[in-house]
């Protein structure tokens, strides 16, 4: 049966006013360039009266790289280790002053289950400093800041080390279940006839591994399976997918060359070269691209590789502290982190609509509006995913029908839109992308003169999170 939000967006009479904004609005690279004016902006402060400021002192990573390549033989806590290293030797705080360590991720490695801890003992924390991991699916980053920017609201901590790792290139493939009991109850047998009667009943399917997949457990659902259907539904084409992830890489590549990239630190990989940069951004043609065949609705979906986020390995390190603290110790932030919000919907009409959600909510939370917005960070999984959001956000149907709102929340101008490449260029460590985005849209604000600006993730299991980035006073 057909999903409620493909068939009522299909349903739409063609001569609608939501359908005509929603067709006539054009994403291609041409008409991004032919930006809105900006909106004036905003000059008060989100700081409120008995609440802690809490700020980012320092945000790095080390490269995100694509999977099955330099990194792909270490573990995801030596990649963390490197991210929390990398901050260290950026920011020179005394280990003995972090008080609490908190990191995301998503694939767990059952050796390191508690990644945040043997990072932290990797990378020479004091053992009597605690460390716990978080998993949220792609926002787990974003889970481990907020969990830290409680904290310190709380007054249980002044300084918190967030961050997120994954390594794809090593994920746990395990025994099937049947083969899985039969040597946990082998292991339980006292004779020898036991175990010979358990291992007689072992059959050649027992063999057959449980390989992980970028799946829904409960929808048993790909997440690039919903972003076809979800591109589909919002009429997303393929070429304005295409277009959108050149787009991505385009303002990648001239951002990693113009060494705008500022967070990312080098990482000497034991036994090779040093990693100084990202080695998924690749500009391409609409041309090349428009060759390669639907990924995951075959033969007529419009999600390819060329405009999905590819398999990554990398991990990011965040340093929170309150403004006394960073003060105190010397150090000029760079932003504060203000409101936030977490939103949840239907897992699978409404997978990857976390940042339509998400967005509003944030806004009013804080008391301002789109316009107030200098720099938007959005989390790119798919360029149909991040363009069927972009749709949304500009439909008053879907705002009234879905959303329960009088209009539309509004799309966000292109021209503030990551303008330093995206998830689909830079790569998607699914842990790890939470912490690149809030410290790139600080640096996005000092560089390019603004003082708000919004982190936005989709997550999967139908989630989303959004978050307020204000510009430390300079």
């Amino acid at each position: 049966m057909s999903s409620m939000l493909t068939s009522a967006m299909r349903n739409l009479p063609a001569s609608s006013a939501w359908a005509a904004r929603v067709f006539a609005r054009s994403l291609s690279c041409s008409s991004q360039l032919q930006a809105a004016a900006v909106q004036p902006k905003s000059k008060k402060t989100l700081a409120k009266s008995g609440v802690k400021n809490i700020v980012v002192v320092e945000g790095v990573r080390i490269p995100f790289l694509q999977s099955g390549t330099s990194y792909a033989d270490l573990m995801p806590h030596d990649l963390a280790r490197a991210a929390l290293q990398g901050l260290l030797n950026r920011t020179s705080v005394p280990r003995d002053v972090v008080d609490y360590i908190v990191y995301g991720t998503v694939i767990q490695e059952v050796k390191t289950s508690n990644v945040a801890r043997e990072a932290a003992l990797g990378a020479g924390f004091s053992d009597k400093t605690p460390a716990h991991t978080v998993t949220m699916a792609c926002i787990s980053s974003n889970q481990a800041m907020t969990t830290g920017v409680g904290m310190i609201a709380a007054g249980q901590c002044d300084v918190v080390v967030a961050g997120g790792v994954e390594l794809m290139s090593d994920v746990p493939i395990r025994h099937s279940r049947k083969m899985r009991k039969t040597m946990l109850t082998l292991n339980r047998a006292k004779t020898l006839g036991q175990k010979l009667s358990l291992i007689s009943k072992i059959r050649p399917d027992y063999f057959a591994p449980e390989l992980p997949a970028v799946a829904e457990f409960s929808t048993s659902e790909t997440m690039g399976h919903s972003a076809d259907r979800l591109a589909a539904a919002f009429a997303v084409s393929r070429v304005e997918q295409d277009e959108y992830a050149l787009r991505s890489h385009t303002l990648a590549k001239k951002a990693q060359d113009g060494g705008l990239l500022l967070d990312v630190v080098p990482f000497k990989v034991p036994g090779k070269d040093t990693v100084t940069k990202d080695n998924g951004i690749r500009p391409s043609s609409m041309e090349q691209m428009g060759k390669l065949k639907p990924a995951f609705v075959k033969p007529y979906g419009t999600v390819t590789a060329a405009n999905s986020s590819f398999l990554t390995d990398g991990a990011s390190a965040i340093l929170l502290m309150s403004e006394e603290k960073a003060l105190a110790m010397g150090y000029k932030p760079k932003a504060y982190l203000r409101d936030f919000v977490y939103v949840s919907q239907d897992p699978k009409d409404q997978l990857l609509l976390g940042p339509t959600y998400a967005t509003p909510k944030v806004l009013e939370k804080a008391g301002l509006t789109m316009a107030d917005i200098d720099v938007f960070e959005f989390h790119e999984a798919f360029a149909g995913q991040i363009l069927a959001n972009l749709k949304a956000m500009d439909s008053d149907w879907f705002g009234q029908n879905y959303m329960g709102r009088k209009s539309k929340v509004g799309a966000p101008p292109l021209e503030k839109f990551n303008t330093w490449g995206g998830s689909l260029s830079l790569g998607h460590p699914f842990g790890a992308t939470g912490c690149r985005l809030v410290i790139t849209a600080a640096h996005r604000l000092k560089k390019e003169g603004g003082q708000y600006g919004l982190v936005a993730a989709c997550a999967a299991g139908g989630q989303g999170h959004a978050m307020i980035v204000e510009l430390y006073p300079q």
